[in-house]
């Protein structure tokens, strides 16, 4: 089980920041999205949305593997020492139902503003469900949290 402190920290960049970096595979070519996200269940859980009709949404639907890059730099050369990255790695499907307003009120509760476009049904809300982060601190450690067995 991860140290309490590093899953504080965790927790602490995931609620201050509000987008990542999605990586997905193009048909076996690595392809990246900025995104707006949020996390929920303890970090274990990360919600995003994007519109079905884009390139990130056809890669998931091939391929559910995916990871998000989250950070806290500022684009200074400070950030080599004082950035804190994280990169989930999980799997990721989208909420229909229930489990789509429940998670949409989370996801909105922080991105509010986009509120308008899950109008249209065609814009998805997707769950990634995280099995392990990897977080990286004064450029060079490196520490693995496991979020499930």
């Amino acid at each position: 089980m991860a140290d309490p402190v590093e899953i504080a920290a965790l927790e602490e960049l995931l609620s201050g920041q509000r987008f990542a970096v999605l990586a997905t595979s193009d048909k076996g070519a690595p392809y990246g999205n900025l995104v707006a996200f949020t996390a929920v269940d303890n970090a274990s859980t990360l919600l995003f949305a994007t519109h079905s009709a884009t390139r990130k949404f056809e890669n998931i639907t091939s391929d559910n593997r995916v990871a998000l890059v989250i950070d806290n730099r500022t684009n200074d050369p400070k950030d080599l020492h004082s950035a804190h990255i994280a990169t989930a790695l999980g799997t990721a499907r989208p909420l229909e139902g229930n489990d789509r307003e429940e998670g949409l009120a989370l996801f909105l509760a922080k991105h509010g503003y986009l509120e308008d476009r899950f109008e249209s049904p065609e814009f998805i809300l997707f769950e990634v469900q995280v099995e392990v982060f990897h977080v990286v601190t004064r450029f060079q450690n490196v520490t693995e949290i496991r979020m499930r067995s």
